[in-house]
């Protein structure tokens, strides 16, 4: 059995994070007010969400890491004593 790619895996992770995170915050808007879409609608516009999360997870994740790497790496080494 062939692994998963790990880009890919955190990319579909990531889509179901959002897609969740959206149906909480729809589900707590229809609780306070009023709901805005059917439940149908709702899981359709989750899926859009979802999918789309993944695809930027997916293109942008590998440039944030190499931008954070490199981040670190021009920082002055520190000799250990705090600034305060």
């Amino acid at each position: 059995m062939e692994r998963m790619n790990p880009r890919l895996k955190s990319a579909l992770l990531w889509g179901a994070v959002g897609a969740m995170a959206f149906l909480v915050l729809l589900q707590g808007y229809a609780l306070v007010v009023e709901p805005l879409v059917s439940i149908g609608a709702g899981v359709v516009i989750a899926v859009c969400v979802g999918t789309a999360t993944g695809i930027g997870a997916y293109v942008l994740e590998h440039r944030l890491a190499a931008r954070a790497t490199a981040r670190v790496d021009s920082e002055p080494s520190s000799d250990g004593k705090s600034k305060s």
